[in-house]
């Protein structure tokens, strides 16, 4: 659905607005914010409200778990950013993936139905909340153990792993998925089956936040990812996932 020239408009604007809100709360640094209102815009034209509502709200809660007891990550050094800012690169690998899955949709002829569009859109996003989640909640976390090994590290390191970031974790896939599948409802868009997207966007968010870590735990700490090329694969290994069990549950794309 590519929505006509006044909504288009108004979604640009909302958009942009909510963006600058966000790097007037330096939630967001301004190439960061720039990089949003774009991939934004983009979202907004080509797929609609709920879509761009969903990464709304993915944002915000985003900020909310980052700022969480700020002050003792910054003692610890383990903040986003300086204050809890997120910069370009983390914006970029967490909404590229979304922004290409509206565009594809929009292309004439495209083999993704409406309901699997909202689907591995809200899989994606799903994947970022448990991943933000594990993060920042899990960093305050007294013990991590490594996902490879199981053997104790610090709180914070690339692969570690907490009873309360794995619960954070699932908290941000479901909540996603609920919320996704209500914004989705409400303003009509077809998901096909409420329970198999509730169930394959919070397994698929939160199978993809442990590959995260394994790639961090393999990849990242040895220099050959960064931050947003795992945060971008892990995304991409969720969606793939999300298709999986769409078709293995009987459903098609």
């Amino acid at each position: 659905m590519v929505l006509s020239i006044v909504p288009a408009l108004l979604g640009a604007a909302i958009t942009v607005i909510l963006a600058l809100v966000a790097i007037l709360a330096r939630a967001l640094t301004p190439p960061a914010g720039a990089a949003a209102a774009v991939f934004g815009v983009v979202i907004v034209v080509t797929v609609g409200f709920p879509f761009l509502a969903l990464v709304a709200l993915f944002v915000a809660g985003g900020v909310m778990a980052t700022r969480y007891r700020i002050e003792e990550k910054r003692k610890r050094h383990v903040q986003e950013g300086v204050a809890g800012e997120r910069g370009v690169s983390n914006v970029v690998s967490h909404i590229l993936i979304p922004a290409g899955l509206a565009v594809v949709s929009a292309v004439p002829g495209n083999l993704l139905s409406g309901p699997s569009v909202a689907l591995l859109f809200a899989s994606a996003l799903s994947f970022g909340a448990a991943d933000t989640f594990a993060s920042e909640f899990g960093v305050l976390a007294g013990r991590a153990r490594s996902i490879l090994t199981f053997q104790p590290v610090t709180p914070g390191t690339n692969g570690g792993i907490s009873g309360t970031g794995q619960a954070f974790a699932f908290l941000g896939a479901a909540s996603t998925a609920v919320l996704g599948l209500g914004f989705f409802l409400l303003f009509r868009t077809p998901v096909g089956s409420p329970a198999l997207f509730l169930l394959v966007v919070t397994g698929s968010g939160f199978l993809g936040c442990q590959m995260d870590s394994v790639l961090g735990a393999s990849l990242e700490n040895r220099g050959l990812l960064t931050k947003g090329s795992t945060n971008f694969l892990a995304m991409l290994f969720a969606v793939l996932l999300a298709v999986l069990l769409l078709v293995a549950a009987g459903g098609s794309l």
